[in-house]
């Protein structure tokens, strides 16, 4: 992996800590601005990375770009919704179950 690419995954820590509240100020939501230049520059140096990797089939580790894009865009995505909000109330972030067959009781023998 490449040093430039390893130093963006320490930049990653900060810019989710750093995104915790409302962007009440303005100086704040400049900051998380570049957070989301910076996030748009880490996924250019992990396409580059991904496409000058050399991996062989015997190697123990390879490193998973898919998931690290994945988590970029959830990243990108967390910030957006913190700086333009789609609405006022508080989304329900339980996931729905789909399944609603329930067992019937076994019937009691009638005396």
């Amino acid at each position: 992996m490449s040093t430039s690419v390893f130093r963006c995954f320490l930049i990653l820590p900060l810019a989710i800590a750093h995104g915790s509240g409302y962007a009440a100020s303005a100086h704040e939501q400049e900051q998380l601005s570049l957070i989301q230049q910076q996030l748009d520059n880490i996924e250019r140096l992990a396409r580059r990375a991904e496409a000058a990797s050399t991996a062989e089939p015997d190697d123990r580790y390879r490193f998973d770009y898919p998931r690290l894009t994945q988590d970029l865009q959830r990243i990108r995505q967390g910030l957006q919704g913190y700086l333009s909000p789609s609405r006022a109330q508080p989304r329900d972030p339980v996931e729905l179950v789909g399944e609603y067959r329930l067992d019937t009781p076994p019937t009691k023998p009638s005396p």
